[in-house]
């Protein structure tokens, strides 16, 4: 078979532990017996970064601007455990929030649906896209403990040395401060990018914070996306049949859960981080969820919304047995694919990527699946695979 020839690389950000063996194996039986594939290269498993200080996370979200598209395994975030775990020389930040944060990007996901297996909640019959707000909050913090008696307060001082002062706290004993920010920039960004997507996808958008509490802080998210909407977006939605919608967010969780599906569902950065892992498991599992990263000016990075699967790989250490899903790392190859295809303008990449996601599904909806799909899923007869043998049967799919 003639391999599908490639003009423009794709950046691959290469991960950690489980998914990083999974990795080598999709690109090794899926992509390089079909595909003449060109990328620009960053290792940004634990130890590399480590190496680098974490330049090398820089650089890659810097080769994404550039060449426009990128493919990011799944990464560590250390915690005090890693830290000692690897040795590291600090604990570093999230690659994701560096990533995020440098290309200015939402983040959208939605789930993959597939016969057989039915979301939890029964009435849910389309996909629920969320799009998460990428910079800032608690991914920016910065934190004190406080170890005594004594006042916390925040202070701002302007280019002119003039200080203004808001009282946190007046503590009476040991306890923690926290301070997290947000840039109007970024929240126009934001906005604009959930606007422009909900319209590309004919869905209509709904937008949620906790204004009422948070006076001046969710406010400004609420303001940003009214004034957006009615001076850039009111027009567009309503010749599209759509409407913006904003709402509380605990009331917006009620609201989701009654609803059938088949909306946007924008949130701020750790809103959105713990409502896609409901949605994702709700719909049936965390590795069945799409995930890309959306950029002011049209860049885009594609990922796993999961984690590296660490249990998994302490047992692939000991050459016990896994049954991994690898879906949403193929679907985050195929995304780029079909991206990538898109912007040079060829048609046998984005043909490939069509039926590479084709062959996932029918492999699925045949029966054959990894364990965590085969525990729920409500098909007659299914055969539970290891890691490998499922992507060996995607792979007969795709022939």
């Amino acid at each position: 078979m003639e391999k599908i020839m490639m003009t423009t690389p794709v950046v691959e950000m290469d991960g950690d532990e489980m998914t990083r063996v999974i990795w080598q194996i999709i690109k090794d039986e899926l992509i390089l017996p079909f595909v003449d594939l060109k990328t620009e290269y960053y290792d940004l498993g634990l130890e590399h970064r480590d190496e680098t200080d974490d330049q090398v996370t820089v650089d890659a979200a810097m080769a994404a601007k550039k060449l426009g598209v990128a493919v990011k395994c799944a990464t560590i975030t250390p915690n005090g455990a890693r830290m000692e775990e690897y040795k590291l020389k600090k604990l570093y930040k999230s690659p994701n929030a560096t990533i995020r944060a440098l290309m200015d990007g939402t983040v959208f996901r939605a789930p993959i649906l597939v016969s057989g297996i039915d979301p939890y909640v029964r009435t849910w019959k389309k996909p629920i896209t969320m799009a998460r707000h990428a910079y800032g909050d608690v991914y920016k913090n910065s934190e004190m403990r406080i170890e005594g008696p004594g006042k916390a307060e925040i202070v701002f001082t302007d280019e002119n040395g003039n200080e203004t002062r808001n009282l946190i706290h007046e503590f009476d004993g040991p306890g923690i401060v926290q301070g997290i920010h947000n840039l109007d920039a970024s929240i126009e960004s934001f906005a604009r990018a959930c606007m422009t997507y909900a319209l590309e996808q004919k869905q209509d958008l709904w937008f949620s914070t906790k204004d009422t509490i948070s006076k001046v802080y969710d406010d400004r998210f609420k303001t940003v996306f009214e004034k957006i909407y009615e001076e850039e977006f009111r027009e567009k939605f309503e010749q599209n049949g759509n409407t913006y919608f904003y709402t509380l967010i605990d009331d917006a969780v009620a609201r989701v859960i009654r609803s059938e599906g088949g909306f946007v569902w924008a949130l701020k950065n750790y809103d959105g981080d713990v409502m896609s892992d409901m949605m994702a498991t709700a719909f049936g599992s965390l590795a069945m969820m799409t995930s890309v990263l959306v950029s002011p000016d049209g860049k885009y990075e594609y990922e796993a919304a999961h984690g590296t699967v660490q249990r998994h790989y302490y047992k692939h250490l000991k050459g016990e047995e896994t049954s991994t899903n690898s879906v949403a790392t193929i679907f985050a190859w195929s995304g780029a694919l079909r991206k990538r295809g898109e912007l040079d303008g060829n048609t046998g990449l984005v043909s490939f990527a069509d039926r590479l996601e084709s062959a996932v599904l029918n492999t699925i909806a045949g029966g054959e699946m990894t364990g965590d799909l085969a525990a729920i899923s409500t098909l007659p007869s299914v055969k539970k695979l290891s890691t490998l043998q499922f992507i060996l049967a995607v792979r007969n799919n795709m022939e």
